[in-house]
């Protein structure tokens, strides 16, 4: 098999010019890249990730922790961050704990500090000094999806804003009897995400000068099947139901629409719906959303490992959190309240 050598005569390169425009770390002109990437087609050339960790003491490969693999939103952040990673050369290691709790303390007192993986990206998880500092004193670069963690860059979604934006939205139309389905308490762990929601949810009531009603309130596990079963709960009375939905995410709002069918209501001439992720199915649906950009968030992180990673010359300190943009997306699910 050709070395690198073979691969740097061919392409009238130096072989530092190979290793660099191989590997995708450092910068190599265009042009001499699809030199090298030529030569090393016609030579059969593979680089060889082992030769290349011994030399550089990286493994070229993330871990993303993430507490839940099937929901939407996680796995569309997992699928950025692997689009992102992939296109820099980098392989992921992914680690999923929902399980019985005892899957978080092997993941960080063993698998990610026997040098596996270069840096760790935490998606929802709120993690411990304890967690960050072991991450820290092996040098391995974090950053943290969905809330703050005491030094740790992170990208932060601010949920209570994004519940207020939904719930203004319902309250514009005219809507005074405005329900919402949030988490359980099963959810209400790391960056409380369903408390502040509902600290949203309340906040635009109240601000708009109506007291929310607590029988207005049902939990839900964030699934389409939970949002239609509490959506079953709070439209059961004819006589006293909401006129308006805030599910804390599509998924829940998805099965608030198929719940109102069920029971002979038209969204959104009898009830409107409004839900938080702008999920794949919201458009299809005609669900009127609050987008949060999951794939961008895990693209983003990614960009923030890297700079840690391979540091530009001239890199500037960054700030702890980088707040995430979330843009509301009007669609056929809400309307002005029947008169």
């Amino acid at each position: 098999m050709a070395g690198i050598e073979e691969v740097a005569k061919l392409a009238g390169v130096s072989t530092a010019t190979v290793s660099r425009a191989l590997s995708g770390r450092g910068h190599v002109s265009p042009g001499s890249k699809a030199k090298v990437q030529d030569a090393a087609a016609r030579l059969g050339y593979v680089v060889s990730s082992n030769a290349s960790s011994l030399a550089s003491g990286r493994t070229r490969n993330i871990g993303v922790v993430v507490p839940f693999l099937n929901r939407w939103f996680f796995s569309s952040v997992l699928e950025g961050a692997q689009q992102a990673l992939l296109r820099r050369g980098y392989d992921l290691t992914l680690y999923n704990l929902s399980g019985d709790g005892q899957e978080r303390s092997s993941v960080f007192e063993h698998f990610l500090l026997r040098q596996r993986v270069d840096a760790v990206i935490a998606v929802s998880l709120e993690l411990t000094e304890h967690e960050v500092a072991r991450l820290h004193e092996l040098g391995k670069p974090l950053v943290g999806v969905g809330g703050p963690i005491p030094g740790v860059r992170t990208l932060t979604i601010d949920d209570v804003a994004v519940a207020r934006l939904a719930t203004e939205h319902l309250i514009g139309l005219g809507h005074r009897r405005i329900a919402h389905i949030g988490g359980d308490l099963e959810f209400d762990v790391d960056f409380h995400l369903p408390t502040n929601r509902r600290l949203g949810y309340e906040g635009a009531l109240r601000d708009a000068g109506i007291e929310p009603d607590p029988r207005l309130f049902a939990p839900a596990d964030f699934t389409i099947r939970g949002g239609y079963h509490a959506t079953k709960q709070l439209l059961g009375a004819p006589h006293d139901r909401p006129t308006a939905i805030f599910a804390a995410s599509d998924e829940m709002a998805i099965g608030s629409i198929l719940a109102a069918r069920d029971l002979g209501l038209v969204v959104p001439r009898d009830v409107s719906i409004v839900g938080i992720d702008d999920h794949d199915l919201s458009d299809f649906f005609g669900l009127t959303t609050v987008a949060q950009f999951p794939r961008l968030q895990g693209e983003q992180a990614v960009d923030i490992l890297m700079e840690a990673l391979e540091p530009p010359a001239d890199a500037a300190s960054a700030p702890a959190a980088t707040q995430l943009p979330h843009e509301l997306r009007v669609r056929s699910s809400t309307a002005r309240p029947p008169e």
